[in-house]
């Protein structure tokens, strides 16, 4: 139930994504700045995986703590202390200066990736607490609203981290991206409420996670490491190092598949909400469907079909079906979760989400060097990611029959 009256939930919701989307924007636009900085600089594929694992490990301890702390506390003390980190992280690069020593871009990434799942935690935790009565029609479509609109704005920070990088160098767009964020800290956050999650002496204190959610988050942990197997490092050196394309064009090319992964997302009630079955039948159904178009990707490159051709058309799907399997998940976590607890189940979930994408970021620089930097390279990341798609649609199995007979 809302804690407020139903305008003020939704002014309230408002100022949630006006925050989150300010976090996210510069949190995409800082991996393409220090991936692309680190390619220019001659680290290897593993190197560069390296540096930016420690996002997603400190990623994976935040969101174990940052529930209890959500729950102890309230929401908006997560999404204010994950904006004032991100802040940090920036302002502290932008002194480093053009060329920052590696000891200071692993303590920067650390310190970002402690940002990110605070908000994250928060801001998805906040839906809970913020949206309509009802069936689930509001909350999926507010759960998929912010979670789609988030992903769009990262696709610009793709964009905006490739486009500051060459047209104001490292130091100025590190500059840059620390204003907007303390901008977008200032105009959300000022009126939000505390968003208490639980009152009382063991507010951050848990039971052990549903069996749901215990599935749910093995699933997902599998679900974004088959996505980060290819895309987190291997696919933005392959345009850059196989096909040339210049430090815009990469840029923008995955900012155009990530906001349109993020209108898909957004749009997910309308494909998902209306119809009757079971949600976890659904979700089998589409994370089984992203071997589709890794399947067609791969024997498209394997064939020597054009590259620049068969790589856009293949992201795109798989963008589409994987849009529809995380707009799920997500709306999955928040009603599995119970209103008194939802902070601490949002934390675990999220923990196993960092936790994939940690073991996808190691494995697409691994596979990627290990094959050779190039179209075997590709071909090495996309076989790792059906790899993890099929062990994420298993894990799916145990969650249909739950669901079944609840």
């Amino acid at each position: 139930m809302s804690p407020t009256g139903a305008a003020d939930s939704r002014t309230h919701y408002l100022r949630v994504s006006l925050g989150y989307g300010a976090f996210t924007l510069t949190d995409g636009a800082l991996r393409m700045l220090v991936l692309l900085h680190l390619h220019a600089v001659g680290c290897s594929p593993l190197e560069i995986a390296g540096i930016l694992a420690v996002y997603e490990l400190l990623g994976v301890i935040t969101n174990l703590v940052a529930g209890g702390l959500g729950a102890r506390f309230g929401l908006k003390p997560l999404i204010s202390g994950g904006l004032l980190l991100q802040a940090l992280a920036l302002g502290g690069l932008a002194l480093l200066g053009e060329a920052p020593a590696l000891s200071g871009l692993l303590i920067t990434q650390g310190i970002s990736g402690v940002a990110k799942d605070l908000v994250k935690t928060g801001a998805k935790s906040s839906v809970k607490r913020l949206a309509p009565d009802g069936e689930g029609g509001p909350l999926l479509r507010w759960v998929a609203w912010l979670t789609g609109s988030k992903n769009a704005l990262k696709g610009a920070g793709f964009f905006l981290g490739g486009a500051l990088l060459a047209w104001v160098g490292f130091v100025g767009a590190c500059a840059s991206l620390a204003g907007i964020v303390l901008t977008g800290a200032f105009v959300a956050l000022p009126n939000l409420p505390r968003l208490s999650s639980k009152q009382g002496r063991d507010a951050g204190r848990a039971g052990v996670p549903s069996a749901q959610i215990r599935w749910l988050s093995a699933a997902r942990l599998f679900l974004f490491a088959s996505r980060d197997a290819w895309f987190a490092v291997a696919l933005p050196l392959y345009l850059r190092a196989a096909l040339g394309w210049s430090l815009e064009s990469t840029g923008a090319f995955l900012a155009a598949w990530v906001i349109g992964y993020g209108f898909v997302q957004a749009s997910a009630p309308r494909w998902l909400g209306g119809r009757s079955g079971s949600d976890a039948g659904r979700l089998l159904t589409c994370t089984a469907g992203l071997l589709v178009p890794l399947g067609a990707l791969g024997l498209a490159l394997y064939l020597e079909f054009s590259p620049s051709l068969a790589v856009p058309a293949g992201l795109a799907l798989y963008g589409a079906v994987f849009a529809l399997c995380s707009a799920l998940h997500s709306y999955l976590i928040v009603a599995f979760s119970e209103e008194a607890q939802v902070s601490q189940r949002v934390g675990f979930y999220y923990s196993a989400n960092a936790l994939g994408r940690l073991g996808g970021t190691l494995a697409s620089g691994a596979l990627f060097q290990w094959a050779g930097e190039g179209q075997g390279g590709l071909l090495a990341c996309l076989a790792g990611s059906a790899g993890c798609v099929a062990l994420a649609a298993a894990l799916g199995l145990p969650l249909r029959r739950l669901e079944s007979h609840s």
